[in-house]
Order: C-alpha cells, then structure tokens, then sequence
C-alpha cells in the first residue's frame, strides 16, 4: 500500500501559478499512490492567490480516474452571487472505501488569534493486508491551545474506532443506514499538523492509551531511525519562517509499525509552498 500525505496550497506552486493538472502529475510521478491525502483543496475561492476560483476537486478527481474521493469541508461560505465557497482535505483512494467519515475538529474561541474551522477525513480502505483506517487533517496553524484540542479529538476519535473494533456489531439490519461495517483499530493519521517535533502537541500525538488501544508512532522516525525528518516547509520560501522545518507527518498505530517499508519526503518539488511525503507499507 503507497500513501502520499501534501499540503497542496489550493494547487499553487512557488511559481505563483494554480495548476491542479501539475499537482496530480508530481503525485503520480513520485509515489503512484494508492491513497492520497491532500490538504488546502479549494472551491470557489478566487480570493486565493493564483486562483480562478476553479473548482479544485473536481478537477483532481477528472485527473484520478477510478480512485473513491472523499472530500471534508473544513470552511465554507457564500459568495456574492449565492454560490458557495468551500476549503478542506481531499482524500483518494484505488483500493477499496468500506466506509467514510468527516470529523469537525474542536475550534475553540480565541480573541485576537486567526484561525478557521479544521476537519478530520476518515475512510476504512481495504489493503491487501487487511482493513486500515486512513485519517487526513490540517491543524491550526496560528493557536497552539486550539491546535493541541485537536489533537485530543484526534485521540478521542481512535479510542472510538477501537471501542467499534470491539464490540459485536449488531446482526439485525443487512442493509440501510443502520447496516454495521467493520471499523479497525488500526490506522494512519496523516496531514499538515503545523506543529514541529518540539511540540506539546507532537508529543501528545504519540502518548500512550490508559485503555488497549495501540498507541500511534511517527511512521518517519520508526522507518528511519536516528534520522532527522527532512524539512516539508518553507524549503523554496521564507514567508513563514527563516529556516524550513518539518510540519507533515503521518503517525501509524503500532500494529501497523512492522509493515513500514520506507518513509521519505520528496524534497525536489516547487508544485507547492509543502514537500510531499511517501510512505509504503507492506
């Protein structure tokens, strides 16, 4: 299974230029994913730098024929002529989707802070080893107390999977809404957390369980040990920061651990202001 984890910056290149059609190219040219986990997807949003207000998940989903998209709203909005803008985290997938999920994440108020509503995107896909939940997010950026409330919420949402994973599903509906899918415990947990390794809230991320369910690890640093993780921001540009630092990761449940093949991050690409990041489990 080959995952692609980016922060795509509504298709914008350090170019300035908008151009979906390049960001599925490096995607394909780079991992020839089987799951892809975008964040900062736009429709409808011509305000954005570069963008026509193109609407940009239909125009991955046209570049990704025969893939299962699931896209999350985190912020949504109308415009002046009655339409509505939307911003949030694509996820894509060629193997199976069993089941999908949007998870609003917690946004609590903050006087004189910038921030926006952020979202979790779940789907149950089928690997060849068996069912995995993949997760992809966008954490604040700007607050650090919201961003570590949402990473609480991203804890609290793996205890409910494995709560789910154990409990004997009901056998009175086969179909209909109330029809029970199986919801494994275990998982990937990918995005653009806007947060360093330094973190209190990194550190959270990886925290024990006080129950049994299987605690996460930074698939980067179990695949490669004593290595720092490459930089996934600011590489070609210096408007958030002096010096590039690594903000993306992907976090896998222990149980998961042994199947890392490799983790890297590509380094090369300008398609947007974040380095993509490859992980391959077998």
């Amino acid at each position: 299974m080959k995952l692609l984890q980016w922060n795509i910056q509504w298709c914008c290149g350090m170019d300035g230029k908008v151009d979906p059609a390049r960001i599925a190219r490096v995607a394909r040219e780079i991992a020839d994913p089987d799951v892809i986990c975008f964040q900062e997807v736009a429709v409808n949003y011509p305000a954005l730098a570069g963008s026509s207000g193109e609407d940009q998940v239909a125009l991955l989903r046209r570049e990704f024929p025969g893939y299962t998209a699931v896209f999350g709203v985190g912020v949504e909005a109308p415009d002046d002529s009655g339409g509505r803008r939307q911003f949030g985290n694509l996820l894509l997938s060629r193997l199976p989707v069993r089941q999908a999920f949007r998870h609003t994440l917690p946004w609590p108020a903050e006087a004189g802070t910038p921030s926006m509503p952020r979202i979790a995107v779940e789907a149950v896909v089928e690997a060849r080893f068996g069912l995995v939940r993949v997760i992809t997010t966008h954490l604040e950026y700007y607050s650090a107390r919201q961003r570590l409330a949402q990473v609480e919420r991203l804890r609290e949402l793996h205890r409910e999977a494995c709560g789910h994973a154990r409990a004997k599903p009901s056998a009175e509906y086969d179909s209909g809404p109330f029809q029970p899918f199986e919801r494994p415990r275990r998982a990937l947990v990918t995005g653009d957390f806007n947060m360093k390794t330094d973190d209190p809230a990194y550190a959270r991320m990886l925290a024990p369980f006080e129950g049994s369910e299987p605690r996460f690890v930074d698939a980067w640093a179990h695949a490669n040990p004593g290595k720092r993780h490459p930089p996934t921001f600011c590489v070609f540009g210096k408007e958030y920061a002096k010096e590039p630092y690594c903000c993306d990761f992907v976090f896998a449940t222990e149980d998961l651990a042994p199947r890392l093949r490799s983790v890297r991050v590509d380094v090369d690409t300008q398609a947007s202001d974040h380095q993509p990041v490859m992980v391959e489990l077998g």
